[in-house]
């Protein structure tokens, strides 16, 4: 209990309609907040890309053909400065973190066809899990700068 008597930061809990348009505003909400903390650039751009790629494919898998909605958490801390994103929706379930890495040694042509990104905010990211809560897939991920 001590760690959240530490906790000065902020969070906002966000349902947004899982479609392509609402990637730019939750963009825009989560780097307003990590503007406040004087997060790093190179940080902010990094949790960019993993927004961008993590609501995207909610968006293009989740409900396909329909569509639904996506629950984001965002929560901030002062000490140690971080930020914890938690990502959920009720579509099919999926675990892109179960899926193997691609081999980036290959040429482009080489490559299978998808999972790039999700590699990407893997490798970027301090700490990245999910796990199927019922019927709603939970992604979090954590970043320290």
């Amino acid at each position: 209990m001590g760690e959240y008597k530490e906790l000065s930061g902020e969070w906002k809990e966000l349902t947004l309609d899982a479609v392509i348009d609402n990637v730019e505003p939750l963009t825009e909400i989560v780097d307003d907040m990590l503007e406040s903390m004087d997060c790093p650039m190179k940080v902010q751009a990094q949790l960019d890309i993993a927004i961008d790629e993590i609501f995207s494919n909610i968006v293009k898998y989740a409900y396909a053909p329909e569509t639904g909605t996506a629950v984001v958490r965002i929560e901030t801390c002062r000490t140690p400065a971080s930020i914890t994103m938690t990502f959920k929706d009720r579509g099919v379930a999926y675990n892109p973190l179960a899926r193997k890495d691609p081999n980036v040694t290959l040429s482009l042509d080489e490559r299978e066809i998808g999972g790039l990104g999700i590699f990407l905010v893997k490798k970027s990211m301090d700490r990245m899990s999910y796990r199927r809560r019922g019927s709603q897939n939970v992604l979090t991920v954590y970043k320290k700068f």
